[in-house]
């Protein structure tokens, strides 16, 4: 289950990473082409939608992240209360044998 989880997670790692490529070529500063009075405009918008998408899409991974470890927080947590709750049981079989005199 773990190996199943790791190579997921390893998997949406290059792809944020390659998503990441992407718009880091879209961020260069390409205002020495043959149209500057367009390109610079056109690059400045394009450079603040792509900073822009960036950001959101570090935002959503981080929130994916911690959601991740929250849920595998709770299971664990829950996974405890429920070893618990077994551990219990069983105690009280044990005194309910000791008060019957069943075991000595």
């Amino acid at each position: 289950m773990t190996e199943i989880s790791n190579r997921r997670s390893l998997g949406f790692l290059l792809l944020f990473s390659l998503i990441s490529l992407q718009f880091l070529s879209g961020l260069s500063d390409d205002s020495k082409s043959k149209k500057e009075t367009k390109t610079d405009a056109h690059s400045s918008s394009s450079g603040m939608s792509g900073s822009t998408l960036l950001i959101l899409c570090i935002a959503v991974v981080s929130v994916a992240g911690l959601s991740f470890f929250l849920f595998k927080l709770w299971q664990k947590k829950k996974r405890e209360e429920q070893y618990a709750r077994l551990l219990k049981l069983f105690e009280e079989d044990d005194e309910l044998e000791l008060e019957l005199g069943l075991r000595d």
